[in-house]
């Protein structure tokens, strides 16, 4: 009989993420991932030392996701400094990775460790969005207010219920942003 096929180290990342997702570092529990996987728990151990090594990995992809992947890709399809700030967007506030960044959030508030890495995530954000703003825009003061505004419109805009009389709430979504790339 051949050997069982090994469930690979980024499925159990993956099954992490969405754990993580669903309900917080709490939920990320190696029986229950291993559950989900439909494996048992000790092909974990042959990647990770343990829970807080996988936590601490979990944190690496969703960093390398939303900042190095998503940075990378837009130099790579160029276009203006609003249109990249547009596609940066779009590739970082996907939902899939919006309700990462969304539990890493909710987790920052309660360790202070994941709270310096989303510090960090979100320099690397705003730096961009520095960048690119003042690419079309020459008052230092404008640029930094609509930083913040691009900034708090991507991460808050599922938090806002609130109806839009005439439009969707995705069309009020894109007129805000229309806004804030006017030059």
């Amino acid at each position: 009989m051949p050997p069982t096929a090994r469930t690979p180290r980024s499925r159990w990342i993956e099954a992490g993420l969405d754990a993580l997702a669903r309900g917080g570092p709490d939920a990320v529990r190696v029986e229950t991932l291993a559950a989900g996987l439909g494996v048992t728990k000790g092909g974990f151990y042959g990647y990770f030392d343990g829970r807080p090594a996988l936590l601490a990995e979990l944190l690496d992809e969703w960093e390398r996701r939303s900042t190095n992947d998503v940075l990378a890709r837009v130099e790579a399809e160029g276009g203006s400094p609003a249109e990249k700030i547009r596609r940066a967007g779009l590739l970082t506030f996907t939902d899939e990775l919006h309700r990462i960044d969304l539990a890493v959030r909710e987790w920052a508030r309660q360790d202070p460790a994941v709270a310096e890495r989303l510090r960090r995530v979100d320099n690397v954000r705003m730096d961009f969005l520095r960048t690119m703003f003042a690419g079309f825009i020459d008052d230092p003061d404008e640029v930094e207010a609509r930083c913040i505004l691009a900034f708090a419109l991507a991460i808050g805009r599922h938090f806002i219920a609130v109806d839009h009389p005439g439009r969707t709430h995705r069309e009020a979504i894109v007129l805000a942003g229309d806004r804030l790339l006017r030059p």
